[in-house]
């Protein structure tokens, strides 16, 4: 293995408390309090590129990655590089920003909506099973979803059912800021979003929404009769040999040790308008004047089936290989989730590409997943044989961008020569 370790450190700042800047989002795609759903959904990393074996140049993907990681101010990031000739390691910075504990591919951290693609998956497997299809509509198992009967299973998972996004609602916002240690219920999250109106009609579009795959968590446990996170051990985590990962129980999901502490600049009502800090406060960020808020310990079980989840940087790169390769459905069922992918939007030929809970990016199939201190990138190139995962306990950057999938996205482009 040619591991490669950094963990330059930057100098501690004062906190700014009268900014009263607390928590942030959860990526506006997987898991966040913001609006428009920009920060994790596929639009992070072009969908487009030529194909060709990599070009691995360890030095220069080093340098990539950790110039990025000073960059965007993160305080701790990793990089996992898999490929049938070598395995590279790097890492940046430390735990936490007030120590010189330096971070560690073993560190677990919450990945956001790359949770979304277990949830996807359980639902592939149980329409293996005969026990739902992809053309059921809603109203089959949920009487209360407007306009559910034109809603089908498959629209919840390809993001184009038109339901609101209860991430993106102001009410659910405040409640994040105010009582971040709140335990919710899937119910709850559902209360939230299904008064408020569609944004399109069944399958016209394509918004990406959390309400979607709570919903779909709901189904697989009136299906399973047990809990989203037994049924996420025994159908996912246990067969893959996933140990270090977990689906926590919504009254604690604290993170396993060792982990690094997550940060973020701004809180979750701010972000309902953008995710980019004023440009006044962009500079005091570089300059140190202000430091990022700890939301390592915030209740993440407003983000639920579509968020919950908690992982490594090896670990991830197990489920990336399995979501990809199709070790965890049978041929058919796999050929038709990656048969599944399409534009989001049709009238753009480098639209992002999204399909049955799986994004496409280039010539790696994954998924991207953030929310308040945690955004990670995964994904596997079947073709090559080729896996990429990185995260960053900051999320979103001062200037508003998902640091890990920007990081991933040049890792990429160097990668593959574009």
């Amino acid at each position: 293995m040619n591991a490669v370790t950094s963990s330059p450190r930057r100098p501690l700042v004062r906190r700014l408390a009268a900014l009263g800047m607390a928590g942030l989002l959860l990526g506006a795609s997987g898991c966040t309090a913001e609006s428009p759903p920009a920060a994790e959904n596929v639009q992070a990393v072009e969908a487009s590129g030529s194909p060709g074996p990599p070009a691995i140049d360890e030095e220069q993907l080093r340098e990539t990655f950790e110039r990025l990681a000073e960059e965007l101010l993160v305080p701790g990031a990793a990089m996992l590089l898999r490929t049938p000739e070598r395995e590279l390691e790097f890492t940046y910075g430390d735990r936490a920003r007030d120590d010189s504990d330096p971070v560690d591919l073993q560190d677990h951290i919450r990945i956001g909506s790359v949770t979304k693609t277990w949830t996807g998956t359980i639902i592939l497997q149980l329409v293996e099973e005969g026990r739902l299809s992809l053309d059921d509509p809603v109203s089959k198992f949920r009487e209360d979803v407007p306009n559910g009967e034109n809603i089908t299973i498959e629209q919840l998972l390809n993001m184009r059912s038109g339901l609101y996004n209860y991430s993106e609602s102001y009410e659910l916002s405040l409640a994040l800021d105010e009582t971040p240690q709140r335990v919710w219920t899937p119910e709850e999250l559902v209360g939230i979003a299904l008064p408020l109106p569609a944004y399109f009609p069944p399958g016209e579009g394509y918004h990406y929404s959390n309400t979607n795959t709570v919903l779909l968590g709901l189904i697989a446990e009136e299906l399973e009769d047990k809990p989203l996170e037994e049924i996420v051990q025994d159908r996912l985590l246990d067969p893959l040999g996933m140990d270090e990962s977990a689906f926590p129980p919504s009254a604690d999901t604290a993170l396993q040790r060792p982990h690094p502490q997550g940060y973020m600049f701004m809180d979750n009502v701010l972000t309902i308008a953008s995710t980019k800090l004023p440009a006044d406060l962009i500079a005091a960020a570089e300059s140190g004047e202000l430091e990022p808020n700890d939301v390592t310990d915030a209740n993440s079980s407003w983000t639920w089936a579509a968020g919950q989840g908690t992982s490594t940087a090896g670990d991830v790169a197990v489920w990336a290989e399995a979501l990809a390769e199709g070790g965890v459905l049978g041929d058919e069922t796999q050929q038709l989730r990656m048969d599944s992918l399409q534009p989001v939007d049709p009238d753009n030929p480098e639209s992002p590409l999204y399909g049955l809970a799986i994004a496409k990016f280039g010539e790696l199939y994954g998924h991207t997943g953030e929310l308040p201190g945690f955004n990670t990138f995964m994904g596997h190139d079947p073709g090559n044989d080729l896996t990429l995962i990185v995260w960053t306990n900051l999320a979103p950057a001062a200037d508003g961008r998902d640091p890990a999938t920007s990081i991933a996205r040049e890792l990429i482009g160097e990668i593959y020569g574009r």
